[in-house]
């Protein structure tokens, strides 16, 4: 069964996933020779249990294959600040970058990033299928280069004794401190938090960017937050609120899913997940302009291997997220180390998502500036 829903401009489509044969070794398309390309790539992304899931199922089987040499650079979270700053410098040290949806618009739209004829650059489905039509909605802009579906969600320790024997099981028992006390951790950012505190103001979901548009609407999510924000402490990299939560420091927080996974499944923590509104995003690549000539074609030539069908399943083997192939998704099955079923970990099981919301990827990318100076005011206060 296939399920849509749609929230503000966005469209998620859920396929299945589990029940078919894990194909470890199948081999990617045959890739050409990569002529006139640089032998080095600079990749930005986030670090962490994510950029090791690209790591193992992207960058070590294409530079098996080719030779070349990867360095990293982890500060994804400041991609567009450092896009616009090697723009007006001419000068773009980085060859591919890792951004999530809306700020994948925000460098198409400033012209930050070079728009990929996703037919031509992309290698096609397992099936034969063209990859727009293998990849569907997950196309979120001419831009974007679709890798997974991830989500935003709550972490909460199963061993607070004042809880009296009680789990949270509401996003809005985030804001309860009364039956669930306790320090929270959430991100530094309007994103998500708005959304969370109007739903819990008593907006209906599919309101949620509505009532953000109108006048006063920030500032009613911005008095929502007042109400518990002086039992949170607020994280600027997805890895915090896990340590945070395996030291005791809060007994909820929010952070990606695949960084809950690792703590949960990995480090075998007493914690869970509250999958009650996960907050689902769309993560993948995004071209730099600026490149010369021998290094596009090196990052056109990694992205028609990593963008294969067998590849977008590997790596699901190191981290909970969602291939965003269609022809992925069934491919998806255990814990490379583990040996777990991945499915039931995924935020695009059915069972996770019995309520959610889509980040709007429009609004963000044209509202992101002025609502993240009016966030990072009321923060200071």
């Amino acid at each position: 069964m296939t399920i849509t829903k749609l929230l503000g401009s966005a469209a998620l489509v859920l396929l299945p996933m589990g029940g078919a044969a894990f194909a470890q070794d199948a081999a990617a398309e045959e890739l050409p020779a990569c002529e006139n390309c640089a032998d080095s790539m600079v990749i930005m992304s986030w670090g962490g249990a994510y950029q090791n899931s690209q790591l193992k199922a992207y960058v070590e089987p294409y530079a098996a294959l080719t030779g070349v040499t990867v360095t990293w650079d982890e500060s994804s979270n400041e991609a567009i600040a450092k896009l616009r700053a090697a723009q007006e410098a001419g000068n773009m040290p980085f060859d591919l970058v890792d951004v999530e949806g809306p700020d994948s618009q925000r460098a198409c739209d400033e012209g930050l990033a070079v728009e990929i004829d996703h037919d031509e650059v992309l290698a096609p489905g397992s099936d034969g299928s063209e990859p727009s039509a293998d990849f569907g909605d997950s196309i979120i802009n001419d831009c974007y280069v679709p890798q997974i579906y991830f989500s935003t969600t709550f972490g909460y320790r199963t061993d607070v004794a004042e809880w009296n024997g009680q789990t949270p099981d509401d996003i809005c028992d985030v804001f309860d401190v009364e039956a669930f006390p306790g320090m929270r951790a959430l991100q530094a950012s309007p994103k998500k938090n708005l959304e969370w505190a109007l739903i819990c103001d008593g907006v209906a979901a599919e309101e949620v960017y509505d009532v953000m548009e109108e006048d006063g609407g920030v500032e009613r999510a911005l008095a929502k937050l007042d109400t518990i924000k002086d039992s949170v402490i607020w994280w600027t990299a997805g890895a915090e609120t896990p340590q945070l939560l395996a030291d005791k420091e809060v007994v909820m927080g929010s952070t990606y899913n695949g960084r809950l996974f690792s703590v949960i499944a990995e480090q075998n923590q007493p914690v869970e997940m509250l999958w009650d509104y996960q907050n689902f995003d769309f993560d993948g690549w995004i071209v730099p302009a600026g490149l010369s000539e021998d290094r596009m074609n090196r990052t056109m030539h990694f992205l028609r291997f990593a963008t294969d069908t067998q590849r977008l399943a590997d790596q699901a083997k190191y981290i909970a997220y969602g291939p965003a192939r269609a022809s992925s998704q069934p491919l998806v099955s255990t814990h490379a180390e583990l040996g777990i079923e991945m499915a039931p970990h995924m935020p695009t099981n059915p069972d996770n998502m019995k309520n959610y919301l889509v980040n709007n990827i429009e609004w963000w990318a044209d509202n992101q500036d002025e609502v993240e100076a009016a966030f990072q005011n009321w923060l200071a206060q």
